[in-house]
């Protein structure tokens, strides 16, 4: 079984030059084996503070610059187990988040679609594909609280669980 941590958004150093405290609480108390960010750390400052915790990888979204966008891409598929990952920041103009999330990936090419962009968390399935948002850990806009996600590989089988808290103080 893997374990592995999934953050977006964090918007650094906007939002802080370290993470929150209940974010590093969580994702060690998960025992994360890897965090994967899927895009707007705006800053690679991001990229140390997670690779403390664990192995790191992301994708780049519509608000990073181009050495981001160079080190880490757009898109991106990654296995874990039997798990294909299907990694996008979301962000277009046709559609909702979404559905440019899944739009990103052919139909058969990954079992998980992670993105971000909206800052809304959410999970569910789509045409047997299991889909996570995990919102924002340092901006919740509109929603009542910060949030992540722990994914869970075992074997050919996945599932998110999101984790929410109240206080992004470090």
């Amino acid at each position: 079984m893997t374990t592995i941590g999934v953050v977006s958004d964090t918007h650094f150093p906007r939002f802080g030059r370290a993470l929150p405290r209940a974010l590093e609480r969580g994702l060690r108390r998960a025992r994360v084996e890897r965090i994967l960010h899927l895009g707007d750390m705006t800053d690679l400052l991001a990229v140390p503070l997670f690779e403390a915790i664990a192995p790191f990888d992301a994708v780049a979204g519509n608000n990073d610059g181009e050495a981001i966008r160079e080190r880490f891409g757009r898109r991106k598929i990654v296995r874990v187990e039997d798990v294909r990952i299907g990694m996008v920041h979301g962000d277009g103009k046709r559609g909702t988040t979404k559905s440019r999330a899944l739009a990103a990936f052919a139909d058969g090419e990954v079992d998980v679609v992670l993105f971000g962009h909206s800052h809304r968390p959410v999970v569910g399935r789509e045409h047997g594909i299991l889909i996570a948002n995990p919102g924002s850990p340092t901006d919740k806009r509109l929603n009542p609280l910060y949030s992540y996600a722990v994914l869970t590989v075992d074997g050919a089988h996945a599932r998110v669980q999101l984790k929410f808290y109240a206080s992004r103080a470090v």
